[in-house]
């Protein structure tokens, strides 16, 4: 637990870093694996050799961190701190321009929000507890990223597997010195607005004028060393078809489509197109992956139901296997006796959800006026079922729908309420209910079958899930309120925009304001934007399914992906492509070595970058600045400023 502790510290620091800065976030459990066995085998190394080592370090410890870890920085996206809560503060509204009124807008406090995720964040737990068997035992979901780590662990703990471990660490250390070194060196460059390698023009001033530069960031590289290579390529996609062809064009129609006085930030001139086109792929493409998901369980459920049950003796463990099919299945009856040895009961998650769920409509309603108990009562009945398909569907895919539901429901609740009711924080906060349900019930799903496959004990892996929650609900508001009191976070020209904020507020005034706040022909736009997603979705299954030696559907890209630079610009899909392509290069010399040791280089960069953000942001806090700002200017500009200081 102690080990947990520290590591969901540094992991709940980076989530919400990335959250603050583009809100792309890989998956950290295997990170969380490797750190986990780093540390202890180093304290356990410690004891052994001054004679104290009572109990060996086994996989079981290794499953509880890395189910602590994950599960306190899964609190840290789904918190929504960089999402629907600070979309709910005075400075993200003033950028909306809408709906600004008092009961639409919530003053930040480290209070109300520590509060409202102790409230709504235990209660996922409980709402898929009764299902585990059912999903990892009869339906044998796969869930990629907890059987990938799940045999991390397990390498861990033989012979082979702690010898490459040790050099995976070594190369995570290293990586992490020259990430967290790189970042100070940098530092001392950013002496004001705009100064830095951050802001650095490598592909000219003109395309760095359409955010079009490598910004050196070694977080990002990594992150993208982590995640697939349709991801990072969907990225830049997405950013060469907005900032390099639609939004230039649609300012050639400035004082025509919208007025030309308005700044850049307001929602009703180009920055309107910006994010309601973005929101408009991003829910097509939601919207098609959460009916799609619940087509795929609807039709696996009943092939499940339909096929003939069949009874088997139990062998006895003592009979030796004759071949490799007996020792497989040895293998598996002893993951089953030890997933089924310490049993949950099904009535205390029944209890423990509608206990937790009573609270919440109590209490949720005293800190937010806005949303009354029948709406809560309305998002509590249907969550559990939208919990199942999430966990379902990320058993099969692993891929988490979470902030999809939570999109929805902002947009339904939000449309319930009204505009002058305040129905704008009503949607926001029955995401945040949504959110917490539906993404802790899947992340818990994933343990679940991590431990399975460890041969962890399910109420060992469900406390350290609760622990890890706990945890989180405290560290991801400090975290937060560190940044929002260090940096202008929110601030879409500053160093953390947090562009999900502003996302998640405006599709809440979608929802209570309709289509008339947006400027002219953004939704028609709109429109073609939600359609196309749907229909590039639709043409991915469909070459899925059908074509069998090409393999074309891997070269298509994510709309959710292509839509997040329509707002940000493309300087973190460079970096991203770049890991990708140090990635590529590294595997086309040595695919065996790079498949071992890319995790521990990425999790070092990222982890090095990302934690110079504590120093960082106290050393601002304490009003000191970088000595030096490297800043440029075009050679016309600098004569001017060459001129005017001679003068």
């Amino acid at each position: 637990m102690v080990t947990s502790f520290v590591l969901s510290i540094v992991f709940n620091v980076i989530v919400c870093k990335l959250n603050l800065t583009t809100g792309v976030i890989p998956s950290f459990n295997i990170a969380a694996g490797l750190l986990g066995f780093a540390i202890m085998k180093a304290w356990t190394w410690l004891l052994e050799n001054f004679g104290c080592l009572k109990q060996p370090f086994t996989s079981q410890e290794n499953t509880v961190i890395q189910t602590c870890v994950v599960a306190s920085s899964g609190i840290a996206f789904s918190s929504g701190t960089a999402s629907y809560m600070l979309g709910m503060s005075a400075k993200v509204a003033a950028q909306a321009d809408a709906g600004n009124l008092p009961n639409n807008v919530k003053k930040l406090s480290l209070g109300w929000m520590t509060g409202f995720l102790f409230i709504v964040s235990f209660v996922g737990l409980f709402s898929i507890v009764p299902l585990r068997k059912l999903m990892i035992l009869k339906y044998k979901l796969t869930y990629p990223s907890g059987t990938a780590t799940a045999c991390l662990i397990n390498s861990f703990h033989t012979p082979k597997g702690a010898k490459l471990a040790k050099k995976q660490v070594a190369t995570l250390f290293k990586s992490f010195g020259f990430s967290f070194v790189f970042a100070i060196f940098q530092w001392f460059f950013a002496g004001g607005d705009g100064c830095g390698f951050s802001s650095f023009p490598t592909f000219g001033l003109q395309a760095f004028k359409q955010k079009f530069y490598f910004d050196f960031s070694t977080t990002y590289i990594g992150v993208g060393m982590i995640c697939p290579y349709m991801v990072n390529i969907s990225l830049l996609l997405g950013a060469i078809f907005s900032w390099g062809l639609m939004w230039p064009l649609i300012e050639r129609n400035k004082g025509d489509w919208y007025s030309a006085s308005l700044s850049s930030s307001n929602l009703h001139g180009i920055q309107g197109y910006r994010v309601f086109l973005a929101i408009a792929m991003m829910i097509g493409d939601g919207l098609f992956q959460v009916f799609l998901m619940m087509i795929v369980t609807s039709m696996d459920y009943i092939a499940q139901k339909k096929k003939k049950k069949t009874v088997t003796k139990k062998e006895s463990y003592s009979n030796t296997p004759k071949n490799d099919e007996d020792h497989q299945s040895l293998k598996e009856q002893r993951r089953t006796e030890y997933f089924l040895k310490d049993e949950i009961p099904t009535t205390v998650a029944v209890i423990g959800y509608l206990a937790l769920a009573a609270i919440s409509i109590v209490v949720i309603p005293l800190i937010f006026h806005q949303i009354k108990w029948y709406h809560l009562l309305v998002a509590y009945l249907i969550a559990p079922v939208l919990a199942f398909c999430n966990s379902y569907g990320c058993g099969l895919t692993d891929w988490s729908l979470a902030s999809n539901y939570g999109k929805l429901a902002i947009i339904l609740f939000s449309a319930w309420v009204g505009l002058d009711k305040g129905g704008v924080l009503a949607g926001l906060v029955s995401c945040g209910v949504m959110m917490s349900i539906v993404s802790t019930a899947s992340d818990l799903m994933q343990d679940f079958k991590t431990g399975y496959l460890t041969c962890a004990s399910p109420r060992s892996m469900f406390f350290s899930q609760v622990c890890g929650t706990a945890m989180g609900c405290v560290m991801s508001p400090l975290v937060f309120w560190f940044f929002y009191k260090a940096y202008p976070v929110g601030d879409p020209t500053g160093s953390y925009p947090a562009p999900y904020a502003l996302l998640y507020r405006s599709i809440a005034l979608l929802g209570v304001e309709g289509t008339s706040a947006l400027p002219k022909h953004c939704l028609a736009l709109s429109i073609i934007f939600f359609f196309a997603a749907i229909a590039i979705n639709i043409i991915k299954e469909v070459l899925k399914r059908w074509e069998t030696r090409w393999r074309l559907h891997r070269f298509i890209p994510s709309p959710m992906c292509m839509a997040i630079p329509f707002y940000l610009g493309a300087y973190f899909s460079i970096d991203m492509c770049i890991g990708s392509l140090i990635l590529f290069i590294w595997e086309m010399k040595n695919k065996q070595k790079a498949r071992d040791f890319a995790p521990a280089l990425a999790s070092g960069l990222i982890c090095g970058d990302s934690l110079w953000g504590i120093p960082a942001a106290v050393l601002s806090l304490f009003g000191v600045n970088a000595p030096i700002c490297m800043k440029f200017l075009s050679a016309s500009n600098n004569k001017r400023v060459d001129t005017f200081l001679g003068g």
